[in-house]
C-alpha cells in the first residue's frame, strides 16, 4: 500500500465517521425536540428517561423542564450508569438524577411523573406486562408517556426475551399499543416522528 493509498482510506474513513456523527447527533435533538412537543414538557415538571444509555437526550430535556423540574435519568448497565453520571456532571445538569433501573421495574417512586419517555428499549423487556404496570404506577393521573421504538424486518413482533435477534429485532406499534392498553393505558397510539425509522406510541395513565 503507497502512501497516497494509506492517506485517502484514512480520510474516507475519517469522513464517514464524520457524516455518521452529524446525522447521530441531529437525530438526537429531532428526537429531543420533539418529544417535548408529545409529551408538553415545561418548566416545574417531573419527567423520567427509561433506559437512557449515554444520556444523549438528557441537556435538551433537563433545560426543557428547568431548574424547578426534576428529571430521573435511569439504566440497568452499571456502565451507562457510569456515562450518565459523567455527562450529568460535566454539564452541570443540576435537575438530573441518576438512577438504577430494574429489568420490570422502573425503580421510580409511584406517582412521581408528569411524563416519562424511551427511547429504543422496550423490545429489550422480557416481560413488558410487568414493566407496563410499574410504568402505569410511576406516572401522575393524567402522565403521559412516549415509547420510541423500530420495527422488525420480520415485520412480526416476535415473543418477550426474543425481540432482540436477528430479523425479529424491533417490535410493532400495534404491539406496543395492545401491551399498553392491556396494562391500563389511555388511548396509546402512534404519532408522526421525524427520525425514521424510529416510530412513536403515546399513551396516558387515566385521570381516575
Amino acid at each position: 500500500m503507497t502512501f497516497s493509498t494509506g492517506y485517502s482510506r484514512l480520510l474516507a474513513t475519517l469522513v464517514v465517521g464524520f457524516v455518521l456523527q452529524n446525522a447521530e447527533q441531529k437525530r438526537d435533538a429531532d428526537d429531543a425536540t420533539q418529544l417535548i412537543e408529545v409529551l408538553n414538557l415545561r418548566p416545574g415538571l417531573t419527567v423520567a428517561d427509561i433506559g437512557a444509555g449515554s444520556g444523549a437526550l438528557e441537556p435538551a430535556i433537563s433545560r426543557a423542564i428547568g431548574a424547578q423540574g426534576r428529571l430521573y435519568a435511569t439504566d440497568i448497565n452499571a456502565d451507562r450508569l457510569v456515562d450518565l453520571r459523567k455527562v450529568v456532571a460535566s454539564a452541570s445538569l443540576s435537575n438530573v438524577t441518576v438512577l438504577e433501573g430494574g429489568a420490570a421495574e422502573t425503580n421510580l417512586p409511584a406517582g412521581c411523573c408528569d411524563a416519562i419517555f424511551m427511547r429504543l428499549v422496550y423490545h429489550h423487556f422480557d416481560d413488558p406486562a410487568s414493566m407496563n404496570a410499574s410504568l402505569l404506577r410511576s406516572l401522575k393521573p393524567g402522565g403521559r408517556l412516549a415509547v420510541l421504538e423500530f420495527r422488525p424486518k420480520s415485520g412480526v413482533t416476535a415473543a418477550p426475551g426474543k425481540r432482540a435477534d436477528g430479523d425479529s429485532h424491533g417490535v410493532m406499534s400495534g404491539t406496543v399499543i395492545e401491551e399498553l392498553r392491556a396494562a391500563g393505558f389511555a388511548d396509546p397510539h402512534e404519532v408522526p416522528w421525524p427520525s425514521a425509522p424510529t416510530f412513536a406510541v403515546v399513551a396516558q395513565r387515566p385521570e381516575k
